[in-house]
């Protein structure tokens, strides 16, 4: 069996960031927080990265990760743009939000035959979560089956601002049943607080959410192929609606076609939604050199 590919989502915009954080540096020697994706994921056995970039963005990001990568993984960049897979009909000129996560994937469509991993760049997962992708992509995965790794809430918000998660809904085999994709999630007092369309929510510590970190065989593609049109069809006069992977995910095991494993792996989680988030990923990627997780150079 091929080895599997690691994809990662590198097209975002950073508004609330305010910069291309995919390729800002946070490591000891100006690492990336996907070169530490990249790392485990080759430790983990994946033979292969796809980066989903913006055109933009693509000669900067080649000349970041180009030179650290030859010779230790195949490396392949495909563009995500307003334009990509939307019929003429139904595109609307006044559109400038990207479609979103889903869209993004299905953008890889022709880069990726064997079953692949789905990551934010701009997230830290950790050396388990890459362990356990790679086993289940190697090992269990099959057309109709997939998988996620959970995150519990209380583990993955912002001392910075409120940030935007998968709410996921389980069964006791540690199925995902359903997810919400939920705003404005922050903590307040003792409490994790969510605020959407002036409803007020609790959501308990422990509920495991998705940081968009998948894994899929690549009967995945034709599945989001068939819900991308009537998607476009219903929200072509939406400017700010977006097609996302738990939307597909949701789909799917609502009409009996798919089963998404949670598998464990999320014990190890930072990322940058805000700009005041940098000093604290500076310092955590540091602490994890020192203790020889990583080594003083990544790539050598």
């Amino acid at each position: 069996m091929s080895k599997p590919t690691l994809l990662v989502l590198a097209a975002g915009m950073g508004s609330r960031y305010g910069g291309n954080k995919q390729i800002d540096g946070f490591g000891p020697n100006g690492e990336t927080i996907i070169e530490y994706s990249i790392y485990d994921a080759i430790r983990a056995g994946f033979g292969k990265v796809v980066f989903i970039v913006r055109a933009e963005i693509l000669e900067e990001v080649k000349d970041k990760f180009l030179p650290k990568l030859e010779g230790k993984v195949e490396v392949q960049f495909v563009l995500q743009s307003l334009e990509k897979l939307v019929p003429q009909e139904l595109k609307n000129p006044e559109r400038s939000k990207p479609y979103g996560t889903a869209h993004a994937v299905l953008c890889a469509k022709n880069a990726v035959k064997e079953p692949f991993a789905v990551i934010n760049a701009d997230d830290f997962y950790g050396l388990e979560a890459f362990d356990a992708l790679g086993k289940f992509l190697s090992n269990g995965v099959q057309p109709n089956l997939h998988c996620m790794i959970g995150y519990a809430v209380e583990d993955v918000l912002s001392d910075n601002g409120s940030v935007a998660r998968g709410v996921c809904e389980t069964n006791e085999e540690n199925q995902l049943l359903g997810m919400v994709e939920t705003t404005n999630i922050q903590r307040e007092g003792d409490k994790i607080i969510s605020r959407e369309d002036q409803v007020t929510q609790e959501i308990k510590p422990g509920t495991p959410v998705s940081m968009n970190c998948w894994g899929f065989h690549p009967a995945i593609f034709e599945a989001i192929e068939d819900m991308w049109i009537p998607f476009l069809k219903g929200s072509q006069n939406n400017l700010k609606s977006e097609f996302y992977i738990p939307t597909v995910a949701n789909q799917l095991i609502q009409d009996g076609k798919a089963v998404v494993e949670i598998l464990p792996g999320g014990k190890t989680w930072f990322g940058v939604t805000y700009a005041d988030d940098k000093p604290d990923v500076i310092a955590a990627l540091k602490k994890l050199h020192d203790e020889g997780e990583y080594p003083k150079q990544l790539w050598n």
